[in-house]
């Protein structure tokens, strides 16, 4: 398996290189140069895996530098009851007729992006134990792929990360997660600006070539293929726990902010995972179902970026939405280059409205979208905790109300969920009156000594940082 660029680079690249690298030397998003196909023989032989055992098996399709056996240790290692909760990882359950919810959430941060993270951590250690060498991760976070990447990241060797967090926009219960870490190889940036600030000074520092290869500079955030590989998985676990059988179709709803996890599920969908429908929910921040209903993809500068109750989504550039608009194009490096670094750079926007490969967005792809907002949300909530005894986060709100809305009869509806409650009290404190049950481990966390930095959106200040701190 080699790797390209979505902007037209199409140097071939093994693995291992582009889960150190991150962005392409051309400002490009990796892909594989081919989806490996999964017929129905295959999914039968993976059905019943337990989860460990099916990470590698899709992961393995994938990967072909690094030893079988040393893949297999990995996913072994990382998706276990201690570290999960639970032996089945990403239980699913029924909400109601035909409605399911996937717990992502089991993970030490409580955050879907803990499914993918600690995969990531012990891939980074091994590769760079290999290797000799030491890497500087530099990560933007809306709220949870911070906290997700330090936990996995504290104490790893050869590893520092620098994670910037766009200031005062996350909960309470988010910040104290990140801020109250006292590790040595952790740096949380606090960046005065919304997240596309905090996205574009890891996309600018990326860029910087010279940089970047003089400081080693990596990334976590799902512009690392390695990240979104990781997050396939648990589509196929959905599938199975959802399915009696492999020729039945199932549709997923995913809470959308940078497209990552809901890309995730286009490439199982590539794949040959029978997926009927992806929806894409969005909050009050509704770039992406402003595209996916009019084919026009306009970005939103940062004042026009709404502070929401379901803040992890709270992105108006999704950085991963580059990776289905290669493929939605046929894979033109050339056009796709001149959409996102011509007109997008230029205007703000692109619209394709009227190329006949949008209508493919839904017609060949699947796609679907729904917008949220904050009185939806309390009402997703409080029906959830009355009429099922189940209590949702803010974003899983988002995707239950979304999810309704794209129902097709005979096809069960698997929602994602992304979080647990304690995350955002203050929401749910607002829609029920009491606060979230808190896991042990979390008790009095907002309490704890912070330690954190506060710098301007300024790229140029985060690499004098970075420089400063690599000693």
């Amino acid at each position: 398996m080699r790797y390209l660029s979505t902007r037209g680079d199409a140097t071939p690249r093994k693995f291992c290189d582009i889960l150190l690298e991150g962005l392409a030397p051309d400002g490009g998003l990796y892909l594989p140069d081919h989806y490996p196909q999964v017929d129905s023989a295959t999914l039968a032989k993976w059905r019943g895996l337990p989860y460990h055992a099916l990470a590698f098996e899709v992961l393995s399709l994938y990967i072909d530098d690094i030893p079988a056996a040393d893949l297999k240790a990995l996913c072994a290692k990382t998706y276990t009851e201690d570290v999960f909760g639970t032996p089945d990882i990403v239980p699913l359950r029924e909400l109601e007729d035909g409605v399911y919810l996937e717990a992502l959430s089991n993970g030490p941060t409580l955050a879907f992006k803990d499914m993918a993270m600690q995969l990531l951590g012990n891939l980074f250690e091994y590769e760079l134990a290999r290797r000799g060498e030491q890497l500087n991760i530099l990560g933007a976070t809306s709220g949870d792929t911070g906290s997700a990447a330090e936990y996995a990241m504290r104490g790893k060797q050869g590893v520092r990360v620098f994670m910037t967090s766009p200031e005062g926009r996350m909960s309470a219960f988010q910040q104290a997660q990140m801020f109250s870490l006292q590790d040595a190889n952790i740096h949380n940036l606090a960046i005065a600006g919304v997240f596309d600030d905090c996205q574009d000074i890891v996309k600018a520092v990326s860029n910087d070539l010279d940089f970047k290869r003089k400081y080693k500079i990596g990334t976590v955030n799902s512009i690392n293929w390695a990240r979104l590989l990781a997050q396939v998985v648990y589509y196929f676990a959905g599938y199975f726990q959802a399915s009696a059988s492999n020729d039945k179709p199932v549709s997923f709803t995913v809470p959308s902010g940078n497209f990552g996890n809901v890309c995730a599920g286009h490439v199982a969908r590539m794949m040959g995972l029978p997926i009927h429908t992806l929806v894409v929910a969005t909050n009050e921040n509704d770039v992406l179902d402003e595209f996916f209903r009019t084919g026009v993809y306009r970005v939103r500068a940062a004042a026009d970026t709404h502070e929401t109750s379901s803040p992890s989504m709270d992105i108006s550039k999704a950085s991963n939405f580059e990776r289905f608009v290669f493929d939605l194009l046929g894979r033109d490096g050339a056009r796709l280059r001149a959409l996102f670094e011509g007109e997008l750079g230029q205007c703000g926007r692109f619209d394709l409205s009227a190329d006949p490969a949008f209508a493919e967005a839904a017609t060949r792809f699947g796609f679907r979208s729904s917008r949220s907002t904050h009185a939806d949300r309390l009402a997703t909530i409080r029906d959830t905790d009355k009429r099922f005894a189940t209590l949702i986060d803010t974003h899983t709100a988002d995707g239950l109300k979304a999810a309704r809305e794209h129902l097709t009869p005979g096809v069960p509806m698997v929602v994602l969920e992304t979080a647990l409650p304690i995350k955002f009290a203050e929401t749910i404190v607002e829609a029920l009156g009491h606060e979230p049950d808190r896991p042990a481990r979390f008790v009095g966390i907002e309490a704890l000594p912070k330690r954190v930095v506060s710098l301007p959106a300024d790229a140029h200040v985060v690499k004098n940082y970075i420089a400063q701190h690599c000693d």
